[in-house]
Order: C-alpha cells, then sequence, then structure tokens
C-alpha cells in the first residue's frame, strides 16, 4: 500500500533474548526518536517506508542497532548482502585499499578493475566476453537498451523497438521507468518513448486470481500476447530487444518456462537480442548463479548489480564482444564506473561465493526455506494465496479472508509485528512480504526466524478476529 507508516509511538515488546535475536528495548526505541525526526526534516520522504530501525551494524546475518537490539535478517538489504553483511574478506580487501589510498581513478585504468572484469567474466557462462561496469543498477538496464538499439540499427534504421513486461521493476531513471509500464509511476515524464512496448505479464492466475490449471499452454499464451503487439501495429522487424526483470520483483514470481522458451525462439526468427535484468536475483540468490539459468534459455546481455559487490555501488552489463563493443571509444562511462574500492570488493566478493560454495548453499537452504514457507501456507489458507521464489529467496502473498482479494494491510502489521519480535523482512507495501537473508545464515537461524514470521502472522491474525 503506497504511503504505508509504521507506528513511531514506541510501545513495550516481551523481550526476547536467544542465540540469534536480542530484543530489550520499547520499540521503536525512544531515543532513537530524534534521529527519525532530524531524517523527516531534511530528507526526502521517497527515501522512507521500511521499519522504524536505527541501523548501527551487521555482521554475517544480523543486524544491530545502538541500542542493544539484534534482528535476524531476512532482507539483505534488499538482496545486496548475499555473502552476508560486512563480509570479512571484503572488509580486508577494502582495508587493503583504502592503504593504497587508491580511492579513486574515473576511467583510467587500476589493478583492482583489471582483476575485477576478468573474474566476473571468468565465472559467467562462456558468451558473456566483455563487461561495462557502472555504478548502479538502473544505469545498467539504461545501458542494455542504447546496446540493444545500437545493434538494431546497424540492420535497420527504425529497429529501436524494446519490449518490456508490465509491472517490472528496472530502476528509477528515466528510460527504466517507462520499461515498467506504469503509467502512474512514469506520469511525471511528461511523454513516453513510443518505441518501448509492453506485454501483459504471465501471471500463473487469471482475471480472478484463480490458479489456471496444470497443462496450461504458455507457448500460446505467448504467441497470443506478442500478437497483440501486431495488432497495434507494430511491425516485428522493427524489434530491437526484450528487457526482462528475471523474475517479478515485488512477488519473487518467476515466468513459465515454457513462455521464455517461446520468446527466445520468436527473438531469434527476427533477430531481437535478449537482456535480462538479474539486478536484484543474480550470484546465488535463487540457487543458481544467474536467474535465467532456471528458463532453459541463453541471453545476448545481462544486468548485474546489487550482490556484484556484496557492499558498494557497483554494477554491470556484460555480453559478447560484438554487442559490447559497438559503442566507440570513450563514447559511455560513468563518474564511479570500476572505482578502486568497488571493484576490491566485487572481487572479494566473487572469491567468497566461490570459495564457500554459496550458490550451492542456496539452492540447499532454499529448500528448507519453501518447505517452511509451503507449511505456513497450509496453516493460513484464507491468508496467504501463493509462495513464490527459489533458493533463499521467497515472496508470501496475502490475500483477504472475506474477498480473496490481495491485501496489503496485513503484510504491513506482520512486517511491523515480527521487527518488534527480532527479525526484519522486506516490506513492499503490495501484497507480498519478500525474504531474502544471507546466504551465509546457518540453518538453525533461518528456521527460527521464520518461526518468528509464523508466531506474527498467528498473533495479527488473531487480533483481526477479535
Amino acid at each position: 500500500m503506497s504511503g504505508w507508516n509504521f507506528n513511531m509511538k514506541p510501545v513495550r515488546v516481551p523481550k526476547i533474548n536467544t542465540k540469534y535475536r536480542k530484543i530489550i528495548t520499547k520499540l521503536p526505541v525512544p531515543d532513537s526518536l530524534p534521529l527519525f525526526k532530524e531524517l523527516g526534516q531534511h530528507e526526502s520522504r521517497s527515501m522512507h517506508g521500511q521499519m522504524p530501525v536505527i541501523w548501527d551494524r551487521a555482521e554475517g546475518f544480523q543486524v544491530y542497532d545502538g541500542y542493544g537490539n539484534c534482528w535476524i535478517d531476512f532482507t539483505s538489504t534488499i538482496f545486496v548482502a548475499n555473502a552476508g553483511h560486512s563480509n570479512p574478506a571484503i572488509i580486508r580487501a577494502l582495508d587493503k585499499a583504502i592503504k593504497q589510498k587508491l580511492l579513486h581513478t574515473y576511467t583510467f585504468a587500476h589493478k583492482s578493475r583489471v582483476e575485477f572484469i576478468k573474474k566476473l567474466i571468468d565465472i559467467s557462462p562462456r558468451q558473456f566476453e566483455k563487461a561495462f561496469l557502472l555504478s548502479a543498477g538502473t544505469e545498467a538496464t539504461e545501458c542494455a537498451v542504447k546496446l540493444m538499439r545500437l545493434n538494431g540499427q546497424r540492420q535497420r534504421a527504425n529497429k529501436v523497438g524494446i519490449v518490456s513486461f508490465l509491472g517490472s521493476m528496472h530502476g528509477r531513471t528515466m528510460g527504466a521507468e517507462m520499461l515498467k509500464g506504469n503509467p502512474i509511476s512514469s506520469a511525471w515524464i511528461g511523454y513516453l518513448d513510443p518505441h518501448i512496448y509492453h506485454l501483459p505479464f504471465p501471471y500463473p492466475w487469471d482475471e480472478q486470481l484463480r490458479q489456471l490449471p496444470l497443462g496450461y499452454d504458455w507457448q500460446k499464451r505467448f504467441e497470443s500476447d506478442i500478437q497483440g503487439l501486431k495488432d497495434k501495429g507494430i511491425d516485428f522487424s522493427t524489434l530491437a530487444g526484450f528487457m526482462i526483470e528475471s523474475y517479478l520483483g515485488w512477488g519473487a514470481i518467476f515466468y513459465p518456462k515454457a513462455y521464455l522458451q517461446a520468446l527466445a525462439k520468436f527473438a531469434k526468427k527476427y533477430n531481437i537480442l535478449i537482456t535480462f535484468d538479474e539486478i536484484q536475483g543474480g550470484f546465488g540468490r535463487t540457487g543458481k548463479l544467474f536467474v535465467y539459468q532456471h528458463y532453459g534459455v541463453e541471453p545476448d546481455l545481462l544486468c548485474l548489480g546489487k550482490a556484484i559487490s556484496g557492499s558498494l555501488p557497483l554494477s554491470a552489463v556484460i555480453g559478447p564482444k560484438w554487442i559490447m563493443d559497438l559503442p566507440e571509444v570513450g563514447s559511455m562511462s560513468s563518474t564511479h564506473s570500476a572505482n578502486p574500492l568497488s571493484c576490491a570488493a566485487g572481487l572479494a566478493n566473487i572469491k567468497y561465493l566461490k570459495k564457500y560454495n554459496l550458490v550451492k548453499e542456496s539452492e540447499r537452504k532454499g529448500k528448507i526455506l519453501h518447505q517452511y514457507l509451503n507449511k505456513l501456507k497450509s496453516r493460513f489458507p484464507d491468508r496467504i494465496s501463493y509462495i513464490f521464489g527459489k533458493g533463499l529467496l521467497a515472496a508470501v502473498i496475502f490475500k483477504d479472508p472475506g474477498s480473496n482479494k490481495p491485501d496489503s494491510v496485513f503484510p504491513s502489521y506482520v512486517c511491523e509485528r515480527a521487527m518488534q519480535k527480532g527479525l526484519l523482512m522486506v516490506h513492499t507495501g503490495r501484497e507480498s512480504i519478500k525474504i531474502g537473508p544471507p546466504l551465509t545464515i546457518p540453518d538453525k537461524a533461518l528456521i527460527e526466524g521464520l518461526a518468528v514470521l509464523a508466531e506474527a502472522i498467528n498473533e495479527v491474525d488473531q487480533e483481526e478476529k477479535q
């Protein structure tokens, strides 16, 4: 629910002291209120909306405030800290880089840049031969659009059309906003790119929110959806690329495999490039290194970010040489692209993910996570409509028990109650709660956090029924 505000009046909550959680104050902490007040006075409210916790430090899978409280973290700061908060290998790499006294080089080369890009390409599937480094995910999606259009224009001048999916999240810059296809969120732009088109996201339910039957023909569904563009007068030969968020972010909803395989076949027929936006899901989050590997298709470009460094601002576009070298020398750069600290963090992060086999660990622990959540769905069938996700990524989708319509209020209360019990989750403001702990979380801590979620759902449910 847009504009949701958590309660800022401190309330007494039960004291908690387990191996993984500790709550000893009222929440929000009374002494933290002046800090929130100061933020409200000087910072745009657009930055707000999460639970009222002042982070003091975060280590491994736990978050601490400065007042003696400790939470199990199921957010990984929105899937950045896959290798764990304050990963010791990353800290050592940053400490070494700082002591070297090289904090910034603009586009001048440095050793960490060479080592990081080489490592990134080495771990990626072989069609990805070169990388372009940036600071934020939204920069990466903008870059990918440029590359797809440059390639399209090599074939014909008007081959610039980009197709994305309604409801996807690709960032907050102008082009990324237009890729979403949300007329409300992009109204500020004042115009729409006439060559950005949208397909409806292939949800696993129909318009009445009923589960689609087994055996539903997703290939025909894609053919019907793409025919819808042709019916609007769009010439397929003018399409340059597909931009695909690897799963629908707000609900961790994956595409049907047959749907994307039909899309890939169509793209090949019309010489259309495929880009997967892996910014939220890459680097082991879903039990595979990259999310697209669940679908049995091979993209041309990948947009990477968030967990690429495990800590600092860093993103990338990777692809084959013949695409990545389309721009002229010096024609694409970003002020903080490939800065020494981010590259040092990224290199240490990738080495750590590989050394400790965290991709496989995500797959293994994901089975624990999803088994528990599906039992929770059976326990609360009138509240939970779906469990989505793979690996250590999940979304719990909530519904109103009376109308069966999506319910965005109930999960907000559940997030708040869980916070009061020592668990932090991703508050989406929609009918979902997202879960994504660091891939390093111990099994017992994962299970304890899930038990807290169950308690929170049960308590809020019982209170609403009274």
